[in-house]
């Protein structure tokens, strides 16, 4: 059984991982040759403004007396350039967005993953093509471009990382600091020659990242007056630098100016996802090549924007976030980026039509050599035979197309040349994404293939040892034939030799070879399969059918849980039902009516907000007054007994009731510190981290005992749980572990209303290191039901009080006992086991299930594996590659989190086994297990 275990995990960790080949690619080739425009460009300089975290309402909207809080830029709208939207992709976080911006491609998930520091693919930018380039702002942004830049051309000024905290009395002070030191470079060079020489070059980009907007709204909200006031501030500053530009160059008209934001953010304070709050970021443009204002009667947009904004009469310009780049790069007149999947926004450039419409077809130009590599790279890669090449765009079409756009340029026909580079740019962008998913659906089915046979694999050892199901079927001993492993072995030679002469990468072998062995193993076991159909056919149809039915609408039920939160409601409501419909209630009046009132309470969860809220401190400490009466019941009782044994447990229990209080306090006071801008208490922060860790040791002390031991272990990670909550969802593990209780009452009661006598009552049981393998049971009918409870609890456990298939519904306001500075791991773990907390209270209480039942873990958890793996199948063949992006990211983080928790199920469950059976000692006692 050790073996199956570790090739079940080997199975899901490629599994896993497949769709991270499949979906998550990068889309980078290499190979392009460089492509600028010949003509003489506008601008001498380029000055980009990046608002971290700036949402184009909140730039654009009056105030409540209709005057604007960004006046600087709102004169710019009406007088002196271009404006719109930019239109961002998923996910809305800073690392892509500015990629797009300043390299114009949108990066891949993949490489998102990989670290904000550094950059994990190799790619071109504006900065690598510039002549020189200066930047300010966070580390963080800066590194990334800096990093893979030819030359010692970029200059890099950033703070600390440390400065970003989002505690801090004043985030703006990240802003104010940039212009300042832009200010004083300036001032500096004049008394330095070379840095004046520098800055006097051609072809050269000013990058200001500007973080406050990004920190005050993850710590105050974008309708606080805080992230209100950061966009003046930034105004101002945007107007300062603007004219200490004119002044040191003398009013040439040569400087281009590009105020944008990587992201937007939502009304709660976070982005990553694709609410148009985090979609919608603003851009506004002057200066040299940039088209003038232009008065307008009537604009016709899907959206109600311009009418809010008072902006009806100017003309609006949207664009997509990396058509920035390519702007970019013709205003200054340096090559394109290599990878710059932007159309160029020619609606914003003032200059000939000569100019645009050059500028237009070297765009052009650009993404058809990357179209040319990649399909060159899938054709070497294939048989001829076998290639099936982008009939849209052929090579004669290519030609002619060219050919076409420059006839018109000599023919002055430049707005046919604009039209006809447009069309070949969608025409190369679609090749693009057709030779990048080229191999998606081959691969797709071997993946498919192998997730089927592990399903059968599977069900087929749970039927052979762990259940008597064709124990009544009289099996013939046949001698094992050689045909079957012969042609399997073909099979896999053939496989390899086809993948092996296309040159395939090496895990396409995995994906495309997984398969064979697993369906060898079913298909050597067709003996099973023959009894088991044979014993099927024994069954009565009606009732076979009904339970067919029912678990495949609990299959369903699961699945659909996962786009509306509200079937978890209707699960857990007719989960309440359950005592009646088997007769339960008859045998336990008082657990089956506490069933079904914490089901009922439990179901309100799903349907309460997942995002949005707002911060409820008071809720956070009536939930900790709640589990403080808990423990003082539990205290009360034990020392009630009035023995040895309850005043040794006393001192647990006091410390676990002293870290709920102190918890409490943490909360209050550091939620206190914050609204009054002074930080985090560095005690408060002291004594945070003291109670994680002491959270997963002290339930260690407590007796072995069941109820005694599960009664600890909840007190203990409510302690952490509170500290990491800030309004209803501190209620949630409670309510879940109350109504975990009343599943081990339940579950024992089950078991003996279906005949099965159990040796111990309920109050007597100890959770043991060491079970007697002899007391385990094969398995009924009725387990898989227990098996889909215990699926379905951890699903509420992951959906109960958010929606963590979606990124913006972390609240980073969650983890500020903690920390404050912005630091994204740390920050990504603890809310990471803010989530997992309420999976080990679930886990926890399923071993005690496990123990009254007499079930072994193994083949229960077989039974949980089968039911994962249907859904994670079904969510693999729900995977999107079409529609928004919204909906693609979606698709394939569903994927990702059922495979996850089928391969973190045996982390939890060690975990739960390690709370529940260790025992340790104080005073110097050495440890030991009970038997």
């Amino acid at each position: 059984m050790l073996l199956f275990f570790t090739l079940g995990l080997l199975v899901h960790f490629v599994l896993f991982i497949s769709i991270f080949d499949i979906y998550f690619t990068s889309p980078l080739v290499h190979g392009m040759t460089p492509q600028a425009t010949a003509l003489p460009p506008p601008a001498r300089r380029l000055v980009l403004f990046v608002a971290d975290g700036l949402r184009a309402d909140k730039l654009y909207e009056l105030e409540e007396d209709g005057v604007s809080r960004a006046p600087f830029l709102r004169n710019v709208i009406m007088h002196k350039g271009s404006w719109g939207i930019s239109h961002t992709r998923v996910p809305t976080e800073s690392r892509p967005g500015h990629v797009a911006l300043i390299a114009g491609f949108y990066e891949d998930v993949s490489a998102v993953a990989k670290g904000w520091k550094e950059n994990p693919v190799e790619f071109d930018s504006l900065f690598n093509e510039s002549k020189y380039t200066w930047s300010w702002g966070s580390p963080d942004i800066l590194s990334m471009f800096a990093k893979g830049a030819h030359g010692n051309h970029v200059y890099t000024h950033s703070y600390n990382a440390e400065d970003e905290d989002f505690g801090s009395h004043d985030a703006t002070k990240l802003d104010t600091w940039v212009f300042n030191n832009v200010k004083d470079q300036f001032h500096a060079a004049r008394n330095n020659q070379s840095l004046f020489s520098k800055l006097n070059e051609e072809r050269v980009v000013f990058f200001l990242h500007l973080l406050g907007i990004d920190t005050n709204g993850h710590a105050h909200r974008p309708s606080s007056r805080e992230y209100k006031d950061n966009i003046k501030i930034v105004d101002d500053g945007v107007k300062e630098i603007t004219s200490l530009f004119e002044q040191f160059y003398g009013n040439d008209g040569k400087t281009a100016f590009i105020f944008t934001s990587d992201h937007g953010m939502t009304d709660w304070g976070s982005h990553g996802a694709g609410h148009f709050s985090e979609t919608l970021t603003p851009i506004v443009t002057w200066g040299a090549g940039i088209k003038y204002p232009e008065k307008v009667s009537t604009q016709k947009f899907a959206d109600n924007f311009l009418k809010e904004w008072k902006l009806e009469n100017w003309k609006r310009r949207d664009i997509n976030q990396a058509d920035v780049a390519p702007l970019m790069a013709s205003l200054i007149g340096i090559p394109y980026p290599l990878n710059s999947v932007g159309t160029l926004p020619v609606d914003y450039l003032n200059s000939t039509d000569l100019f645009k419409a050059e500028s237009m077809l070297t765009n052009a130009v650009q993404i058809l050599e990357q179209f040319k590599v990649k399909m060159t790279l899938k054709k070497e890669a294939t048989l001829s035979f076998w290639f099936t090449p982008f009939k849209l765009l052929s090579d004669s079409k290519q030609v002619d197309m060219l050919r076409k756009a420059r006839l018109y340029i000599k023919q002055g026909k430049f707005d046919e040349v604009v039209s006809l580079c447009k069309e070949l740019i969608e025409l190369a962008l679609r090749g693009l994404s057709y030779y990048h998913t080229y191999d998606r659906f081959f691969l797709g089915t071997n993946v498919a293939l192998g997730f089927m046979g592990w399903i059968a694999y599977a069900s087929l050892l749970i039927i052979k040892s762990h259940s008597n199901l064709t124990s009544g079927v009289r099996k013939e001993v046949k001698q094992p034939s050689r045909l079957l492993p012969c042609s399997f072995a073909a099979l896999g030679v053939i496989i390899a030799f086809f993948l092996l002469i296309q040159a395939c990468p090496w895990t396409y072998y995995v994906y495309c070879l997984l398969p064979v062995p697993i369906w060898y193993a079913v298909l050597k076991d067709f003996q099973v399969i023959q009894d088991l159909f044979t014993t099927l056919l024994t069954f009565p149809l009606c009732p076979f059918a009904g339970y067919l039915l029912v678990f495949t609408l609990g299959i369903e039920i699961l699945v659909l849980s996962f786009f509306y939160r509200y079937m978890l409601t209707a699960g857990l409501i007719g989960f309440a039902s359950w005592p009646l419909l088997t007769q339960l209630w008859t045998r336990a009046k008082v657990a089956s009516l506490s069933w079904t009132f914490f089901s009922l309470l439990l179901a309100v969860f799903p349907l309460m907000p997942v995002v949005g809220r707002n911060p409820a401190i008071h809720l956070v400490m009536c939930a900790g007054l709640l589990v403080l009466l808990l423990s003082l019941f539990v205290v009360t009782s034990l020392t009630k007994k009035g023995n040895n044994f309850a005043k040794e447990e006393l001192l647990m229990h006091l410390l676990q009731m002293l870290s709920i209080a102190l918890s409490m306090y943490v909360v209050f006071n550091t939620n206190s510190s914050l609204l009054k801008k002074q930080g985090l208490p560095l005690l408060n922060q002291i004594v945070s981290w003291t109670v994680l860790v002491s959270s997963l040791v002290v339930p260690l002390l407590s007796s072995p005992l069941l109820f005694q031991r599960l009664c600890s272990i909840l007190t203990s990670l409510m302690s952490t749980y509170i500290l990491l909550s800030t309004g209803y969802e501190a209620f949630f593990p409670l309510v879940l572990a109350c109504l975990m209780f009343v599943w081990i009452h339940m579950e024992q009661e089950a078991l003996q209303q279906a005949g099965v006598s159990c040796n111990q009552k309920l109050t007597s049981i100890q959770f043991c290191y060491n079970t007697d393998i002899s007391q385990f049971r094969q398995l009924h009918l009725d387990d898989i039901r227990r098996a889909f409870f215990l699926v379905f609890f951890l699903l509420i456990a992951f959906f109960g009080t958010g929606n963590i298939a979606s990124v913006n519904s972390f609240d980073l306001a969650s983890v500020y006992c903690f920390v404050t500075v912005f630091s994204p791991f740390v920050m990504g773990a603890l809310m990471m086991w803010k989530i997992l907390i309420p999976f080990v209270l679930v886990m926890c209480a399923f071993e005690a299930v496990q123990l009254t039942t007499q079930l072994s873990s193994k083949s229960i958890f077989l039974i949980v594996l089968v039911i994962s793996d249907i859904m994670a199948l079904h969510f693999f063949f729900l995977v999107k590659d079409y529609g928004s992006w919204l909906d693609i990211g979606t698709s394939i983080s569903h994927y990702v989190i059922v495979m996850s928790i089928t391969i973190f199920l045996v982390f939890l469950n060690g975990l739960a086994q390690l709370l529940t059976t260790k025992k340790l000692y104080l005073c110097g006692k050495p440890k030991s297990h009970l038997s």
